[in-house]
């Protein structure tokens, strides 16, 4: 990274799961530089949603580097989730014409409930393939996926942990924009129920966020719960952390057996 940019600029690696983010400072400009940043993080910088974009540069091996304004805030708290703060910027974000269509221009195609049954299958753990219940709601899934393949897209991030939350001088921003997708925007609410959210809140969680509860909209809410649970099932067992796999897998089952249409018993 150091022979890609200007002299006098001192690289310090910020932690993450992509190892491309940096503090980069030089004499008193200190800037957030990240490598291959998604396109749309200008339009996100022009609505405040992401902090300031600075400058974009493009180095001699291809990468484009990007600086953001450094600000000095921190990540929200579990608790700190489950705030009217949090369903504002989702809305903000899920109800935006204006990045809807600069994500239309630069990504276009659409990612459907299909994709995310195709990822989760990509380099699946054997453990996992070989989970009799786990594969018993995959199936489920995907019995189901006309239920939910006609839903309206809208900008969703696609990585709404705790972490990607940045407070910064009374503001909340997202970061972290490099699994953005034109998704069913329930696919991001889930991901937000089924990390910080107890089940008994879940209604009055979208009731705040102004989803009206219809039949279809509940298939919805059941069906990305379930999906995004078992990539957190996925993402937990590959870094070994079987507690939180564990309890997640009861969240599942939680989901499942209350699900819409279940076989009622004789």
């Amino acid at each position: 990274m150091e022979q890609n940019m200007d002299a006098g600029w001192e690289l310090h690696p910020i932690g993450g799961d992509t190892g491309q983010a940096y503090m980069a400072v030089r004499a008193q400009e200190r800037v957030f530089l990240k490598r291959n940043s998604s396109p749309f993080l200008a339009a996100l910088s022009g609505e405040g949603i992401a902090p300031k974009l600075m400058w974009t540069k493009r180095a001699g091996n291809g990468d484009v580097l990007t600086a953001q304004e450094w600000l000095n805030g921190r990540s929200l708290t579990t608790e700190e989730m489950n705030s009217m703060e949090v369903i504002d910027l989702l809305k903000e974000i899920h109800q935006s014409p204006n990045l809807l269509l600069m994500l239309q221009k630069i990504q276009g195609e659409e990612y459907t409930a299909q994709h995310f049954i195709e990822d989760y299958l990509v380099n699946l753990q054997s453990g996992l393939q070989s989970h009799r219940f786990l594969s018993e709601v995959l199936d489920y899934l995907k019995e189901t996926l006309p239920l939910v393949l006609e839903a309206g897209k809208t900008v969703c991030h696609g990585d709404l942990d705790r972490r990607n939350f940045l407070l910064a001088n009374d503001k909340l921003y997202l970061i972290d924009w490099e699994m953005v997708r034109l998704a069913d925007p329930v696919s991001d609410l889930t991901m937000i129920l089924t990390q910080y959210i107890p089940v008994h809140q879940w209604g009055e969680w979208l009731d705040m966020y102004g989803l009206q509860l219809s039949t279809n909209i509940y298939q919805r809410i059941e069906w990305y719960a379930l999906m995004n649970c078992l990539n957190y099932i996925k993402k937990t067992h590959f870094e070994g952390r079987y507690l939180e796999m564990n309890e997640k897998i009861l969240l599942v089952k939680s989901i499942y057996n209350n699900r819409i249409g279940k076989p009622t018993e004789e």
